[in-house]
């Protein structure tokens, strides 16, 4: 016979162990010792990131700006009114560069002047340096009472 042939024939016909200190391992666990892993943990996550799209962030042109101003003027003013807006304003993304310009709707109820920022009712903020665009619902014109 050959060597490999008689390496097992001393213990070939021995009872299965089973050990007293470890209990027996279901199928299910010894087939996740198997099964395949992420070898690159967080590489899917980091592609999907990477992926991920973002806005640069664009300031408005010098004409933009000023009929931006004149509207959040207005819009102090008036605050007891509650005037309701429509705006969008930019929001630099947590993670990477750039962000995304959200736009938001409703009545602005506070303008908070050591924060700079815009609180609708229902407490949403919106820092007013981040506006990129502003209207006014009103019924009337809010250039008639600027002088």
């Amino acid at each position: 016979m050959l060597w490999e042939e008689k390496n097992y024939d001393d213990i070939i016909d021995l009872p299965h162990h089973v050990s007293e200190n470890h209990a027996h391992m279901s199928i299910r666990g010894r087939a996740a010792q198997f099964s395949a892993f992420a070898a690159l943990k967080g590489y899917d996550e980091a592609v999907a990131e990477a992926a991920r799209r973002t806005d640069s962030r664009r300031e408005p042109d010098e004409d933009t700006a000023r009929e931006i101003n004149e509207r959040l003027v207005w819009l102090i003013e008036h605050l007891a009114e509650l005037p309701r807006v429509e705006l969008t304003y930019f929001v630099p993304d947590e993670r990477k560069a750039g962000g995304a310009y959200v736009p938001v709707s409703g009545a602005v109820r506070i303008y908070d002047s050591y924060a700079k920022e815009l609180e609708f009712v229902g407490g949403k903020r919106v820092p007013i340096n981040d506006i990129y665009s502003i209207e006014i619902l009103a019924d009337r014109d809010y250039t008639d009472e600027q002088t």
